[in-house]
């Protein structure tokens, strides 16, 4: 009995030192973004005040809001050691399919044959930095099963359709890329760097991709911003 007292000892002591390093060491520092997150997905009706609309365009800002909701993640964000999230996750906090996502600037719209919730914008003409080509990624548009929110306009394989900033692109949806195991409702966006050959870098990693910041004129790096509502000053 002694010997089995010690090893269930051992255990619970070797779980929790587990546990521990990983609640203090290993888990990101969301800086309570992720405690955010839920409580707008339970209750966004409290919190009229963290919402952003889409159109809205923050003072000289060249980008406008691509949907409406709550800015839950932000460019460069953790949700697993090691993991660097490469744009912005916004949450609508209505049902799969509902909320809107319009193009935030002007641009030519591709979407590749097997994209079932994603369109991507080639903006020849960075705002910020005039002569150098970026482009802006709109993803999760399709229920968890990957049946498509896009606009019929856009059907798989649209090719270089030039879109004006506002145009409606699709719904908010929850695939994750695999079907059954949904994400939460939200949009993903991130301004995608180019390859110097005229083609668009790989999204997820944030190396390729660029701070938002300066193009919706909030801050929106959580490295810079570990606390605050991301909303138009």
């Amino acid at each position: 009995m002694k010997k089995v007292f010690w090893g269930m000892l051992a255990l619970v002591i070797c779980i929790t030192g587990a546990a521990g390093f990983y609640f203090f060491v290993l888990r990101p520092d969301t800086s309570g973004r992720s405690g955010r997150v839920m409580e707008w997905l339970r209750n966004n009706e409290n919190h009229p005040d963290w919402t952003i609309e889409a159109g809205q365009r923050c003072g000289d800002a060249p980008f406008q809001m691509p949907t409406n909701g709550f800015i839950g993640f932000l460019w460069d964000d953790s949700f697993r050691p090691g993991h660097r999230h490469a744009g912005l996750d916004i949450f609508g906090g209505a049902a799969s399919g509902i909320t809107p996502v319009y193009a935030a600037y002007d641009g030519y719209l591709s979407r590749l044959p097997d994209w079932k919730s994603t369109v991507i914008i080639r903006i020849p003409s960075d705002p910020l930095q005039p002569g150098r080509q970026i482009w802006t990624y709109y993803t999760h548009m399709a229920d968890e099963q990957g049946n498509s929110f896009i606009a019929s306009a856009f059907p798989p394989n649209t090719t270089e359709v030039f879109v004006k900033a506002g145009t409606l692109l699709g719904y908010q949806g929850n695939f994750s890329g695999v079907s059954g195991s949904p994400t939460g409702i939200h949009l993903h966006f991130s301004i995608v760097k180019d390859d110097g050959n005229g083609k668009f870098l790989n999204e997820l990693e944030i190396i390729n991709t660029l701070d938002p910041s300066p193009y919706f004129n909030i801050s929106l790096n959580a490295k810079n911003e570990p606390a605050r509502i991301p909303v138009c000053p």
